[in-house]
């Protein structure tokens, strides 16, 4: 009979809805070292992986596992990650602000506050080109909701181009390019927002570079939703104070909490979220669990496996 360990900030919510979904020879147990499955937090669990002897699987209520792809840690057990449920809220978020930065709502509320009646016209999302540094399946929902929009949506991945919803793929070298595929700075010169959606991996360390930031047009907005160690913090402060682009919207940052003393707390044009893009609620975590749980059980292969080598 599998035992199943929770370790989370909001347990006797997950108990409640993972009883309620009356799952066949599961138990949950509060000791460490009876469980085989456990379905928690990275970081929390990172803590007590030397607890765990028996653990088989670790499901993640979170996208990003860095805390647990440590080479130096354990990697005897099958590791899950939270994907499919973030791609909703992500949206919301992302083109919340896409909105905002069009319809000019922070303006607008200046203009009420100074009793000034201003017309100014807003823009269209339509016909403006998002680019997505990323396009695993949160990536993907945004291309989707921008068609919505009637935006042109361009794609930089690794080498996956399963959306349909991308209307052009840039790839990064040594991999070639046919058909006028080019590379990450031919893929940043035509984007009006360009969209951070990248794990945390050495590959991704400061992607979003100097180089990067210059081939953007001046009127270019970046979102980043992914993980803080992809844009070079000391460019976009840079970037952001001469006016290269546009604006910033930062869900991440290298270092959370952000320091009291960092530049971005004063830098122009740049809005700051604290990582509350797209939040882990326990239904939506419940639900992909259970689904693993059923393949679980019957001994077959689990949704969204993480490589360790990679670190997603």
């Amino acid at each position: 009979m599998p035992k199943l360990l929770i370790l989370s900030r909001e347990p006797d919510e997950y108990k409640k809805l993972i009883r309620q979904a009356d799952l066949p020879d599961l138990e949950i147990v509060a000791e460490f070292a009876e469980c085989d499955v456990v379905l928690g937090e990275p970081r929390i669990i990172r803590e007590h992986l030397p607890q765990l002897p028996n653990v088989k699987w670790i499901q993640s209520m979170y996208a990003g596992v860095e805390a647990l792809t440590d080479p130096t840690l354990r990697r005897d057990y099958v590791l899950t990650n939270a994907r499919g449920v973030f791609g909703e809220l992500m949206s919301e978020y992302v083109f919340g602000y896409m909105l905002a930065h069009e319809k000019k709502i922070f303006e607008r509320f200046k203009a009420q506050q100074a009793k000034k009646w201003d017309r100014f016209e807003s823009g269209l999302l339509r016909g403006k080109t998002l680019g997505l540094l990323g396009v695993g399946s949160i990536g993907a929902h945004l291309a989707g909701t921008a068609k919505h929009f009637g935006m042109t949506v361009w794609g930089y991945s690794r080498g996956s181009e399963r959306s349909t919803h991308v209307d052009r793929y840039f790839h990064p070298p040594p991999q070639p390019s046919p058909g006028g595929r080019g590379g990450i700075i031919e893929f940043a010169n035509g984007l009006d927002y360009l969209v951070v959606v990248l794990p945390r991996t050495k590959d991704t360390d400061k992607i979003v570079d100097a180089n990067l930031l210059d081939a953007l047009p001046p009127h270019a907005i970046l979102l980043n939703v992914g993980r803080g160690n992809a844009v070079d913090e000391s460019a976009l402060v840079e970037a952001l104070e001469h006016g290269k682009i546009a604006g910033a919207v930062l869900d991440v940052t290298e270092k959370e909490p952000l320091p009291k003393d960092h530049p971005f707390w004063v830098t122009p044009n740049l809005l700051l979220t604290f990582h509350t893009s797209a939040m882990s609620y326990p239904e939506d975590i419940t639900k992909l669990f259970v689904e693993n749980y059923r393949l679980y059980i019957e001994g077959k292969p689990l949704k969204y496996r993480v490589d360790f080598e990679r670190g997603y």
